[in-house]
């Protein structure tokens, strides 16, 4: 099998933490992490691919309408947690709102590259945001918080065209300034985006929904379970919420790990 990735070095600690205004207004948020430090990514690893091909065909044999997964659980919470920081989710889905979308009409998604397409499969399968963030040229920090409005955001793909995102939406926002996404997991930034090659990688599973806990630490298992049958060796989860809104990855292992 060829290794989708290898682990070495990137051992620099992340703390990433939720800002409380956040948890104040959408209580039931939980945020999985996975961190993995050195990662060789490749573009096609034929497991990762059957893997989102059979995520795929069970969404097709299913048969949801576009109105259908809106109703999912996981789903309709993500609608309301956007309407609560005022994101109107028909206009801006969430990110797994907007994969079961295209699958679930009869799509395949475009194959990317061997985390990414892990990613997208783990998403279909669990009905939550699943990203894959390259996490090599942030320092110190990460931050899930409202946005200031001065904060840079370089869109996906448009690196000279950078944009601010409104005071109060919900980014992801590093030490310097800088969101690497917008209105919260709708849009991801291009400097954190996973290409192939080697990176440091963060692995990020959302929730906003009642149960949403165990689900997002199932999610997690199935991550670090592909990335060992592959060969690497991926941090123990950390998992945040209300109770527990900060955390240390890549360092020393944080309390706050899956149960």
């Amino acid at each position: 099998m060829e290794s989708i990735l290898s682990t070495r070095g990137g051992d620099r600690p992340l703390t990433v933490t939720i800002d409380a205004r956040l948890t104040e207004r959408v209580a039931g948020y939980v945020l999985g992490l996975v961190a993995v430090p050195a990662v060789d990514v490749v573009r096609d690893a034929p497991e990762v691919a059957a893997r989102l091909t059979a995520a795929e065909d069970a969404l097709h044999a299913a048969g949801l309408s576009k109105a259908d997964v809106s109703a999912l659980p996981s789903i309709a919470a993500w609608r309301d947690a956007y309407r609560t920081v005022d994101v109107n989710p028909n206009r801006f889905p969430c990110a797994a709102e907007s994969v079961l979308r295209r699958v679930a009409k009869g799509d395949r998604l475009p194959r990317i590259n061997s985390l990414v397409d892990l990613c997208n499969a783990v998403s279909l399968d669990s009905r939550l945001p699943v990203a894959s963030c390259d996490v090599g040229d942030i320092e110190g920090e990460l931050e899930v918080r409202l946005a200031h409005g001065a904060e840079v955001f370089v869109p996906l793909g448009a690196p000279d065209a950078p944009e601010h995102p409104d005071p109060g939406e919900v980014v992801y926002a590093d030490g310097r300034g800088r969101a690497h996404s917008r209105r919260w997991n709708w849009r991801q930034g291009d400097v954190v985006k996973t290409d192939v090659g080697r990176h440091r990688l963060l692995l990020t599973v959302e929730s906003a929904h009642e149960g949403g806990r165990d689900e997002v630490e199932r999610a997690l298992g199935r991550l670090v379970g592909a990335l060992a049958e592959a060969g690497a060796e991926p941090g123990r989860p950390l998992v945040l919420d209300r109770s527990t809104p900060s955390g240390e990855l890549f360092g020393t292992p944080s309390a706050a790990t899956v149960r």
